[in-house]
């Protein structure tokens, strides 16, 4: 399970830097094109970030329900690295979506390492 939590606090912290450092470098040119779209875009990850967070500490700390609000927020994760790798291929940026298959397939290694405690 320890795996699990690191791997959890980990992507969180990205994925809040990752937005934070698109966001203050002007890479986000949907802000302007697509405003709404974005914003509830934004709102999903950012929820997703810290849930997973908040589940890799809870993991950490062995506490009642860690593994449900676990499954929960890498089932948010899951649906993310399927989804948002579109929007790379579509530029061609294949490193992008290499990354998100490897978030995937770690994602899915530690829901294994976890329903298997």
């Amino acid at each position: 399970m320890k795996f699990a939590a690191i791997y959890s606090i980990f992507v969180g912290v990205g994925m809040i830097a990752q937005w934070l450092i698109s966001y203050f470098s002007h890479q986000i040119p949907e802000l302007t094109t697509e405003p709404y779209r974005i914003a509830f875009h934004l709102a999903g990850e950012f929820i997703t970030a810290v849930l997973l967070i908040v589940a890799g500490i809870r993991l950490f700390q062995t506490r009642k329900k860690a593994k449900r609000l676990y499954y929960v927020a890498t089932g948010m994760l899951l649906y993310t690295s399927i989804v948002s790798p579109g929007y790379f291929a579509q530029l061609g940026v294949w490193a992008w979506v290499s990354m998100f298959a490897v978030i995937l397939i770690l994602a899915l290694a530690g829901l294994f390492a976890v329903s298997r405690e």
